[in-house]
């Protein structure tokens, strides 16, 4: 592969350095790792055309020897950000490299990446035209995008083996799957713990969206049913006209924190490694980059017992499916060190042998020298 040819354009994130989100924390040390390789990273970014502090649009700033392409795109919601994506899919169409577009969303202009005979790898996150969440005109968006997504990118790649086989059972082929990885966290100040009331070891956390199919109020009633010694911790960004917002606050005990969401890494990564358990509700989707972080933080896991969260974890945490099976779990664990000391060293096995940041590095770098 020559100097020329090892230049690699991101899409489909907001942009770097990355504030929260999956796909923006894979990119940001996906780039700088993979420029360490010799390879040039480009990364398109999304800002509103009515900001005034935005950079011009069209201009390439350079953030740790990563090249920021800088486009606006006008209105909020949705409607904004396919804007931005066939926006970026044009500019593309006129640079040399590869192309790693993260999620399927607008994947209909990959079409065009293709004609003008492009290598295009994109990540198929998770099967979102069946969540409960989105309504019919919303599903059939993601379904058609999906569809092509899959079968017109020159190299698919799945998260998780499960999301691989949806795709599959569809006529995708040649699917490669290439989970999350994460830092491992070895230690955290306690001290970041004070704000919050907290004290290591008696507390429990979830972070996640506050969203139904993630079992927030399963986990927050279950959870104060009765006095605890041990609190609960639910981050995650909380609205007041937000109906399931309002019902999970109403059903918690004085023994449950809400400190909203919280983007510090320092913060959540001390909030993670201080914690008896991590609870983990998310009843659908892939590799969830939140899991995989617990992992790295050496928690004792609880989750909601499906073929997704089994993976991740190696069959090797503590799993429900009703709220009386959670509720014996959070006893348990409650009453017993050795049961999270246990779990927390299969985490931290689990971790080191498939989901550090460098097994999924090297893994994305075999994938962009595949397609050459």
């Amino acid at each position: 592969m020559s100097v020329t040819e090892k230049r690699l354009n991101i899409l489909g994130i907001r942009g770097l350095p990355a504030a929260h989100g999956g796909f923006e924390t894979f990119a940001h040390h996906f780039s700088l790792w993979l420029k360490d390789q010799g390879w040039e990273v480009f990364v398109y970014c999304q800002h509103d055309s009515n900001d005034e502090t935005a950079p011009p649009d069209g201009t390439i700033d350079e953030w740790q020897g990563i090249h920021l392409i800088n486009l606006t795109s006008s209105g909020s919601g949705p409607a904004s950000t396919i804007k931005f994506d066939l926006k970026a899919t044009r500019h593309v169409l006129r640079q040399p490299g590869i192309d790693l577009v993260l999620g399927y969303n607008t994947a209909v202009f990959a079409i065009l990446q293709r004609l003008k005979g492009r290598k295009v790898i994109m990540n198929m996150d998770g099967i979102e035209w069946k969540r409960d969440k989105w309504g019919p005109a919303a599903k059939a968006w993601f379904y058609v995008n999906e569809l092509v997504g899959s079968h017109v990118c020159t190299l698919p790649v799945a998260d998780h083996p499960e999301i691989a086989k949806h795709l599959e059972r569809h006529g995708t082929k040649g699917v490669r799957v290439i989970p999350y990885g994460s830092a491992a966290i070895t230690d955290a100040p306690a001290t970041q713990l004070e704000p919050y009331g907290l004290e290591p070891g008696r507390y429990m956390i979830s972070i996640a969206r506050i969203e139904p199919e993630n079992s927030i109020l399963e986990i927050v009633e279950t959870f104060s049913e009765e006095p605890r010694e041990t609190k609960l911790v639910v981050l995650g960004n909380f609205r007041d006209d937000n109906e399931y917002h309002r019902r999970v606050r109403q059903a918690a005990s004085p023994d449950v924190v809400f400190p909203g969401a919280i983007y510090d890494t320092e913060t959540v990564s001390a909030l993670r490694y201080h914690c008896r358990a991590y609870l983990h509700g998310h009843q659908v989707g892939g590799t969830n980059p939140s899991l995989v972080e617990a992992l790295g933080a050496g928690n004792a896991i609880i989750a909601h017992d499906n073929r997704f969260n089994r993976w991740v974890t190696r069959d090797g945490q503590f799993y429900f499916s009703t709220k009386q099976q959670l509720k014996k779990i959070i006893a348990d664990m409650i009453a017993s060190d050795q049961l999270v000391t246990e779990a927390q060293a299969r985490a931290r096995i689990a971790h080191s042998e498939s989901f550090t940041f460098e097994t999924i590095h090297r893994s994305y770098l075999a994938a962009l020298e595949s397609v050459f």
